[in-house]
């Protein structure tokens, strides 16, 4: 059986996104969106959110490459001045894994982060992280702990299968692939759900029509969260962090009727991490993952 969850990232970032991920989910095939809670359009994104109940919203936790909760002295050694992470990943990595100072700052800004996310008052879906940060074994780690605290139960794995991917002729991550390895591992230890499959990494930000149309066909058994970063339109802050990215075509491909149809053809359903908690027969195998013993 195949069970399908389409995410749009970056919720908040803009009110392009925003109006991109509403009309996505009103009139296409998208399940769910990772809300960026130090995103500049976050009360836009909330009050979208609030009238949109269908739409399951998870925490898109930002720990590079864009803003902080926490006030810059809080959290000196993560943020500059004007209280963003840097985008230097290795630089960060290594910051993380040796620095104990850097390591508490982070954990209070994941703390503050969720609760953040908690005090929007909409039920936590899932979480994840920007640039698929927390397959960083510190940030991981935090993430599980923190997030348990505040409900967490389900978590994006980033983890996109090379031999899928190698037949429709895209980039194959094997190493990445390899190392998802080490979060799907810390989430079974806490007791919480995961996918199984993920797509939208050699694709990202070019999810396009054409490409998931050949992809659905491919789909594995069990859960895939398919992530989009859709946009109703261009403005400044889509041009200045990611001005490669394919917004409106990714908007055109979760709206394509094309793609419900194949979606249907499939037998494939759709929702967000908690419908596949609800639907008790299918925990087997959507992602539910029991303590170690």
């Amino acid at each position: 059986m195949r069970r399908v969850i389409f995410t749009a990232d970056d919720f908040g970032l803009s009110e392009a996104v925003n109006e991109g991920i509403e009309r996505a989910h009103l009139d296409g095939v998208l399940t769910s969106a990772s809300l960026m809670v130090a995103g500049g359009a976050v009360e836009d994104a909330v009050r979208r959110a609030r009238r949109l109940p269908g739409l399951r919203v998870g925490l898109h936790l930002v720990a590079i490459e864009g803003p902080a909760i926490l006030p810059v002295s809080a959290i000196p050694d993560l943020v500059d001045a004007r209280g963003q992470f840097p985008s230097d990943q290795l630089a960060l990595g290594i910051r993380y894994f040796f620095l104990s100072r850097v390591r508490r700052q982070l954990a209070a800004e994941i703390r503050a982060q969720f609760a953040a996310f908690a005090a929007t008052g909409l039920s936590l879906d899932h979480a994840d992280a920007h640039k698929h940060m927390h397959l960083h074994p510190t940030v991981g780690a935090l993430l599980v702990r923190i997030g348990a605290e505040f409900g967490l139960d389900a978590v994006r794995v980033p983890a996109e299968p090379p031999g899928i991917m190698a037949r429709l002729g895209a980039p194959v991550g094997r190493a990445l692939y390899r190392w998802s390895g080490v979060l799907r591992r810390q989430i079974r230890r806490a007791g919480m759900r995961a996918n199984d499959a993920a797509f939208g990494i050699a694709w990202s930000g070019h999810m396009t029509e054409d490409r998931l149309l050949r992809l659905i066909p491919m789909l594995p058994d069990g859960l895939s969260e398919l992530y989009f970063h859709p946009a109703s339109g261009r403005d400044s802050v889509i041009d200045a962090v990611m001005p490669a990215y394919e917004h409106e075509a990714e908007l055109a491909a979760l709206l394509s009727p094309a793609v419900r149809e194949a979606l249907d053809q499939a037998g494939i359903s759709r929702g967000g991490f908690t419908d596949q908690a609800s639907s008790g027969s299918t925990l087997a195998f959507s992602g539910r993952i029991a303590p170690s013993q």
